[in-house]
């Protein structure tokens, strides 16, 4: 039976979030085996660029809505529209990226629509005529394959840097539709005051090479040395989720359960003892370095390769050795 598949475009300041367009291809893909059309969703101010994009990407139709009071991304008045559209649309799936405001934003929806609910999906794929998403629990351990029961919308996001964004055809042609806005600012319960952003120039969710230190790096001063491999590889600053609540490090460079949920092609862990919150965040990663005096912890039943030893004696040189070779 064909069925519809919508696409929300997550974007901040005109730029789309990449976890928008591997959601694209990852739709594009279930509305061809559905016989569906598909539909993608882009909120904010001047999205006009994104929304071009989306149609490039795969999309036959876009719905777009222009306010100020979109400009930065509050659940509020995102889950209002989302839910309006859903209203006047058959049922349909519903994919977004399993980022933190996807996820909070999903969830939402499913709420406000009673709709079902699929998180953090690796997987997509039809069973006969029954859409499946598959999604790893605990750290990877268990795998589960979750099936939709009823008529209602299904709604799923889908984990960063699993599916290959599609390539643009800048030669498609689709609709767009303008929807008015849901609320109005002083209808909406939340403010964005400030925007707190990493001091790193790469992003950790979208980085091949993550260096990330843990309670063992003593405090905020013990990040330096982090921070400098970190620099030399070129990649982007991690923390474990007890660094960032002792307040050495900002949350933006959490990985973990609560954090950010990372996949690159190498991930360092210096003086991190590797819970099972920490490891839900980063255990795909290709390549896992341990660098920790405690050859017990945890997380060397994971690591590809280990260093028991004092991180402080050893990052200094493995630094030097890096710029040496790298011409840094």
């Amino acid at each position: 039976m064909a069925s519809n598949v919508l696409v929300w475009i997550e974007q901040e300041d005109g730029q789309a979030d990449p976890i928008a367009w591997q959601a694209m291809a990852a739709a594009s893909k279930v509305a061809g085996d559905l016989d569906g059309s598909l539909t993608a969703v882009v909120f904010g101010d001047q999205v006009a660029d994104i929304a071009r994009q989306a149609i490039e990407a795969g999309a036959d139709r876009v719905y777009t809505t222009e306010d100020a009071s979109l400009v930065r991304y509050r659940v509020e008045p995102y889950a209002k529209l989302l839910a309006r559209i859903l209203e006047n649309e058959p049922p349909s799936v519903i994919l977004a990226g399993a980022s933190t405001a996807g996820l909070e934003l999903t969830a939402y929806v499913a709420a406000l629509t009673d709709a079902g609910l699929a998180p953090d999906c690796t997987d997509l794929h039809i069973e006969g005529d029954q859409l499946v998403a598959v999604r790893p629990a605990l750290v990877g351990n268990l795998v589960s394959r979750v099936k939709f029961t009823g008529t209602g919308h299904r709604i799923i996001t889908v984990r960063r840097n699993v599916f290959q964004p599609a390539y643009g055809d800048e030669s498609r042609t689709g609709e767009a539709v303008d929807i008015p806005a849901e609320q109005a600012e002083d209808e909406i319960p939340t403010r964005v005051e400030s925007v707190e952003t990493a001091d790193g120039k790469v992003s950790l969710t979208e980085a091949s090479i993550i260096v990330s230190g843990g309670r063992g790096v003593g405090g905020p001063e013990g990040f330096q040395p982090v921070r400098e491999l970190a620099d030399a590889l070129g990649g982007a600053l991690g923390a474990s989720r007890a660094a960032v609540d002792a307040g050495w490090i900002p949350y933006v460079h959490q990985v973990g359960q609560t954090g950010k949920t990372v996949q690159p092609d190498l991930y360092i862990a210096c003086g991190i003892s590797g819970a099972i919150q920490h490891l839900a965040g980063m255990k795909n990663a290709r390549v896992i370095v341990a660098i920790n005096k405690d050859a017990d912890v945890p997380l060397y039943k994971y690591a590809h390769y280990g260093i028991a030893g004092d991180l402080f004696s050893y990052l200094p040189a493995i630094v030097e050795e890096v710029r040496k070779r790298l011409g840094r």
